[in-house]
């Protein structure tokens, strides 16, 4: 009988109490500002995080989990008798995250082959926030409810071919600072009145809309998402530090909609680092063509 471990990293933006009560292992993000260093939502709140922005002339940045934590952790499994374990990484392009576990997978293997009755399955979550933690905690539920761990591995890869984060950050600063969102970097629309409704899927970047004036961006951003959405498929609302414009979106997909989103979800270190700590932004499964 299998005996599955769900694990993913805190970029994902679960929770720690999430994570806990799922029965998840939940790796924490280095953060580094003003010459200290932090693991993410262990030693610093989401909230924590943006108040240290707001209040440095410093670009924080984050760091990746490394193939030694990986090992340890696997080791640990592997001796605590799990059967499968199924990690899900923070967009692969954007990170050598997923590179590392691969890495420590194969260390583990090279140092002990019986440890090969162990499955490690790693799967690049192409993207970032709970865009691919969601899926995680609903894998979660499926373990419990005693679903193969071949049924989960579909679910979850299924969620990610589908998903999209469609976002607007407050200012670009951000954005031209990290250097890594190179689709948008040289978007010089904001001297102009434009901001960008940026997309993130299959670990591509790419502004598709350009929105005028700052009463425009909700209206923009929620007929995008509807235009793109799979219908009847659940959403969720992402936000930084203001919630005003997330409440706005959530009021108006409710209303258009029928139904509320599944989660309204604070960003983290990963995405603010790159776009800001004050964003709005839905998630949404996307029509395939």
């Amino acid at each position: 009988m299998a005996k599955l471990k769900l694990i993913t990293d805190t970029a994902s933006d679960m929770t720690l109490q999430q994570a806990e009560e799922a029965g998840i292992e939940l790796l924490s993000f280095g953060i580094s500002l003003d010459g200290k260093s932090y693991q993410e939502q262990r030693d610093l709140s989401k909230e924590e995080f943006y108040d240290l922005m707001a209040h440095s002339d410093e670009m924080p940045s984050t760091s990746q989990v490394t193939a030694y934590v990986f090992l340890e952790l696997f080791q640990r499994c592997y001796q605590e008798g799990y059967t499968d374990l199924i990690y899900v990484s923070i967009n692969a392009s954007g990170s050598a995250t997923n590179q590392n576990a691969q890495q420590a997978r194969d260390m583990l293997y090279e140092e002990n082959p019986d440890a090969k009755s162990m499955n490690i399955h790693i799967i690049d979550g192409g993207n970032y926030t709970m865009c691919y933690g969601y899926p995680v905690l609903k894998a979660a539920e499926m373990n419990k409810n005693g679903a193969s761990v071949d049924e989960i591995l579909n679910y979850i890869k299924d969620w990610i071919s589908k998903i999209g984060v469609y976002f607007t950050p407050a200012t670009l600063k951000y954005v031209r600072k990290s250097g890594r969102l190179t689709a948008v970097a040289a978007f010089a629309g904001e001297v102009m009145g434009l901001k960008p409704i940026i997309r993130i899927s299959h670990g591509k970047i790419s502004a598709p809309e350009k929105v005028r004036g700052e009463k425009n961006v909700i209206p923009k951003l929620t007929d995008k998402i509807l235009s793109v959405m799979l219908p009847g498929s659940p959403y969720l609302i992402m936000q930084g530090i203001n919630s005003a414009q997330a409440d706005k979106a959530e009021e108006i997909l409710t209303q258009k909609l029928g139904y509320p989103p599944v989660q309204r979800v604070k960003i983290g270190s990963a995405v603010a680092v790159n776009a800001g700590y004050d964003l709005v932004g839905v998630a949404v499964l996307e029509k395939q063509d």
